[in-house]
């Protein structure tokens, strides 16, 4: 089998308890055959047109020639490069293949203008930019695609010759693309997002990039058997028991690359997760750790660690070690994982498939560019750093460094820290670094997501999940902002706009947040660690 799969401690405890109830039930071959009642009766509607992805190595197998055709004729245009625009699961599965692979993708879900135009500026001319988006309507990506057509324009080159566009049939994207002369691959339209990755929104941009897709469609097919049966080996039904079915459960799932192969994996499976199951107050939330990392030597109760390795055996037990253990082949690996994760929905009782949360972020976001208030003034400002917050953490704090105590002192026995980096991640990518630093010093979980990215990912879990978590949010002053065409604001007012919606809404939930702007980043970077010492 292209899957193996190793439990042990908890994780074995809660395989023995759970796995015999699930093959009696027969949920694996329930969701192979697309019974949209393995969630409730509430679940059912959302569920009866959101399980397409398991039929996606079968519905995905034309797409593998139509790649390479277009491939070929972007080549003969003068394409040596593809980008893409994209946010989420649209985006996070072809970053994990290509790189997996060792293909230069350009991945561009961010609005921090500096990163943008670090695109744009990036041998423009021979560069097809690939536009993915199921509703058409997401703004980051629209408002992507609009520089990128005036900027082919502007150095003679017809849109049309260099855009390829991948949504839902009969989205809004779809039409205008179609008229605009764009290629258009549709998708499946029963598959959500982060289940998305075998099909057009994962394949199209990194076959197009060189990547052998039809060789990542066979790894896939070749664990779909063994996912389907009903039996207590069923690897979709193990690791879905192993991380969900633990007694008491360890809402944190630390996701660890341990000698595999796949590059970036853990952060795919971030979102699958994430947004899969946190809502209605629970959920388990991925914590994407490095081998280095604290956590790793706490031995935190509510932390369940699953290592992704080169070869994890063939024992399904191993009770020499309190973790969960995974290998295998990328194909494989996005296949198992889907059918775990819509398992462990069903042990928590959750809908898998909706994203309730979401919405009210976006929301706020659209309010502020429709008004574009002046900013928020900062509480005060240390060394060129404007610190912001809620009252709670802000009314405690005269600097930085009690600032960042004050919010850390909001953290429960059970809580998490959840830092929201809306920089520009290529110019700034030592900001990264905070993570380890933070784990360090309040000895709980770190999750770290680059803004607006993980607003499609952990942004669901950190409003519908549990509220156990503060929120360390970090901005930067750009060096030079980015109109958007047709649109009444810039990148830089867009990126501003969603730091601040998202931050207004944890704020309603109640949830601690500590909002520093960094007006000369590489500098004031050393100053915040500093302050972490």
């Amino acid at each position: 089998m292209s899957f193996r799969i190793s439990v042990g401690g908890a994780a074995a405890d809660a395989v023995r308890a759970s796995v015999p109830a699930l093959v009696s039930d027969r949920v694996a071959s329930g969701i192979t055959a697309k019974n949209p009642a393995l969630w409730g009766p509430e679940a059912e509607a959302e569920a009866a047109v959101r399980l397409g992805w398991t039929e996606s190595v079968a519905v995905s197998r034309p797409l593998v020639a139509e790649i390479e055709e277009l491939r070929a004729i972007l080549q003969a245009r003068g394409v040596t490069q593809i980008a893409l625009a994209g946010m989420g699961g649209s985006s996070l599965a072809p970053e994990v293949i290509t790189r997996t692979a060792g293909v230069t993708l350009t991945v561009l879900d961010a609005t921090d203008p500096g990163q943008v135009l670090a695109a744009l500026n990036d041998n423009l001319a021979g560069t097809a930019l690939v536009v993915s988006s199921k509703s058409g309507s997401t703004v980051e990506t629209d408002s992507q695609r609009r520089v990128f057509e005036r900027a082919y324009r502007a150095i003679g080159i017809d849109p049309a010759e260099r855009i390829v566009v991948v949504t839902d049939p009969g989205s809004p994207l779809e039409a205008s693309a179609r008229e605009a002369g764009y290629s258009v691959f549709n998708a499946d339209p029963t598959v959500g997002g982060r289940y998305s990755a075998l099909t057009a929104f994962g394949l199209v941009p990194a076959g197009l990039a060189g990547v052998d897709v039809g060789a990542l469609l066979d790894e896939a097919e070749s664990v779909a058997l063994a996912l389907a049966v009903d039996s207590p080996e069923n690897p979709g039904l193990v690791l879905g028991a192993a991380i969900a079915a633990t007694n008491p459960r360890r809402n944190k799932l630390a996701i660890v690359s341990d000698g595999t192969p796949i590059v970036g994996f853990a952060d795919w499976v971030e979102q699958l997760i994430a947004e899969s199951t946190g809502k209605l107050g629970t959920g388990i939330l991925p914590v994407v750790l490095e081998l280095d990392a604290p956590e790793l030597a706490e031995a935190l109760p509510d932390v369940q660690l699953v290592r992704v390795v080169a070869d994890a055996g063939t024992a399904l037990f191993d009770d020499s070690g309190d973790e969960i253990r995974v290998s295998g082949t990328l194909g494989a690996q996005f296949l198992v994982w889907e059918y775990a994760t819509v398992v462990a929905g069903r042990l928590l009782g959750i809908n898998p498939f909706d994203q309730p949360d979401v919405e009210s972020a976006k929301i706020a976001t659209r309010g502020l560019l429709d008004a574009r208030p002046a900013p928020e003034p900062a509480a005060f400002i240390t060394d060129g750093i404007e610190v912001r917050g809620t009252p709670h953490v802000i009314g405690a704090a005269s600097d930085l460094a009690s600032a960042i105590d004050a919010l850390l002192e909001e953290l429960g026995p059970e809580g998490y820290v959840a830092v929201q980096a809306y920089v520009d991640r290529l110019a700034l990518p030592e900001l990264a670094d905070i993570r380890n630093k933070l784990a360090a010093l309040s000895k709980r979980p770190v999750t770290f997501g680059w803004g607006p990215r993980f607003l499609h990912s952990t942004g669901q879990f950190h409003k519908g999940g549990p509220a156990t978590a503060v929120y360390l949010q970090i901005l930067a002053t750009p060096a030079e902002d980015l109109d958007i065409p047709e649109r009444p604001f810039t990148f830089g007012q867009l990126i501003q706009a969603q730091a601040s919606g998202d931050a207004s809404v944890l704020a309603e939930h109640a949830r601690p947040v500590l909002t520093l702007t960094l007006t000369q980043p590489k500098e004031n970077i050393s100053t915040l660690f500093q302050a972490l010492a």
